[in-house]
């Protein structure tokens, strides 16, 4: 029995009904029965600026705010941020990364690559420079180029976050201030009784183009089977001293562990998914399936377990978790796959509450904005979400939404319906996730595959472009 006010963009009163006093002419919403969230954050995403495919989809699921984990184009994001905020565009807030930051030969075209030191602190200079919120770190980062990121964004009062490069440890990782880890990168080669040895052929491999990818796969069953429960232990406590927030991703740590499994086909969420990216995502799918062997699959399998067990373990030992997706990678759809993220949390152990707290308290208190939003609080910015049922008798409910509430604005069903209907009618589009994903496909593929690879993407073009003529000539046909 409990009423909330809204005026402004913000919560101007809350209280039992009979004591919160309801101004003249005030648009009120029954919400009998129903259960008021925060709105929801995704706390990793990519292309989170493309206004045709994630803004929507991420309103639509009650998703208010973002983190976006490669900005590779800092002046669209900031065009779209304005647009969001003067009202022009229905959209989440919006936290971004600049281009990622590697080191040679990295998987993702657009990254900053940094070899040097020198290079290492310019870079971080750089994008504080160009309206980067933080620095994304990568996997293939020199020991010295990343303890030259970390002391630079220091002295810059710019934080850092992302992977934790195969050639630096996840205690030095956090120990030097990264804030947050993605992924749970470093964190079975930390718990390893082999931790120093697979650490030294790591290092090794470095010298050797080409040679880091076939140690990581070749370490990923040794990691598995040498995990210790005790150092395991030693480590969560030190992530919980120092802050070390972890992002476990577990919804794309799934699908890839599962990458052949027909039910992702099935997803219904898939309708509102460009043709474009769709198709880039079969031809992932079969790039990797081709590539797994029955052991790799069990591999797979069991380091995926693993991976539920470590968020489980880490929950109770006090580390701060993040609710992320890493979407749009392969069968990770933007905002619906946040509502699965948060039932994988609660499968690896967290409660109810502490999965959706990952989605809304922490985030907020993680940005420095908790005094502003992240909990249903008088005088907090008007972010919310109306469900039908309690998520804390089912994580499952918070896909139950009755109406979403960004920057005071209501959203009813029927609009949510509509936003959904239109990114439906959107999937012929190009895509820049796709478009990302050929880019990265095509750095490893060999030269007579590129070739094949380029003619489908003109190909997939070529129909795009036909198919919205032929839209645009009936609907000129239709008018005449």
């Amino acid at each position: 029995d409990m009423t909330v006010a809204i005026g402004e963009g913000r919560i101007t009163a809350l209280g039992k009904s009979a004591e919160v006093p309801i101004p003249p002419n005030t648009k009120l919403i029954d919400g009998t029965g129903k259960f008021l969230i925060p709105g929801l954050w995704d706390m990793h995403v990519h292309t989170g600026w493309d206004r045709h495919f994630t803004v929507p989809l991420m309103i639509a699921n009650g998703v208010t705010g973002l983190r976006e984990m490669f900005g590779k184009d800092l002046p669209q994001i900031r065009r779209l941020r304005d647009a969001i905020t003067r009202g022009d565009l229905i959209g989440p807030r919006i936290v971004t990364a600049g281009p990622i930051v590697d080191g040679p030969n990295p998987p993702w075209p657009g990254s900053t690559i940094v070899t040097t030191e020198a290079e290492a602190r310019r870079a971080v200079a750089e994008q504080q420079a160009q309206g980067a919120d933080f620095v994304k770190v990568y996997s293939g980062l020199s020991r010295e180029a990343y303890f030259a990121i970390a002391a630079e964004s220091r002295r810059r009062g710019i934080p850092f976050a992302g992977h934790v490069p195969g050639l630096v440890t996840v205690e030095e990782a956090s120990d030097s201030g990264q804030r947050s880890v993605e992924h749970l990168t470093g964190i079975l080669e930390a718990a390893s009784i082999h931790a120093d040895e697979l650490l030294k052929q790591r290092i090794d491999s470095a010298a050797v183009p080409g040679a880091g990818f076939r140690v990581f796969f070749r370490q990923q069953k040794e990691l598995v089977e040498t995990f210790s429960e005790v150092k395991a232990a030693a480590l969560f406590e030190r992530l919980r001293a120092n802050e070390t927030w972890q992002v476990p991703t577990l919804a794309v740590a799934r699908n890839a562990s599962n990458i052949r499994d027909p039910a992702l086909l099935s997803n219904p969420d898939l309708r509102y998914v460009p043709h474009t990216l769709r198709t880039m995502w079969g031809l992932v799918r079969r790039m990797a399936g081709s590539d797994t062997s029955p052991a790799k699959a069990e591999i797979d399998r069991k380091t995926y377990e693993r991976q539920l067990r470590i968020v489980g373990a880490m929950f109770r030992a006090g580390v701060p978790i993040l609710a992320g997706t890493d979407m749009p990678n392969p069968y990770t759809v933007p905002g619906f796959s946040l509502h699965t993220e948060l039932q994988l949390l609660v499968k690896a152990g967290p409660t109810p509450m502490a999965a959706l707290q990952a989605a809304t308290r922490n985030p907020a208190q993680f940005l420095g904005t908790l005094d502003s939003m992240g909990t249903v609080e008088n005088h907090k910015i008007a972010d919310l979400v109306l469900l039908d049922a309690n998520p804390l008798d089912d994580i499952a409910n918070t896909k139950r939404i009755a109406a979403v509430i960004v920057r005071g604005r209501l959203l009813l069903r029927p609009e949510l319906d509509a936003i959904l209907a239109g990114t439906q009618g959107d999937r012929w589009r190009l895509n820049d996730a796709a478009l990302t994903l050929v880019g990265a496909v095509l750095n490893r593929v060999p030269t007579g595959l590129y070739w094949a690879l380029a003619l489908v993407v003109a190909s997939v073009a070529g129909l795009i472009y036909a198919r919205r003529r032929a839209s645009v000539r009936r609907r000129r046909l239709e008018t005449t």
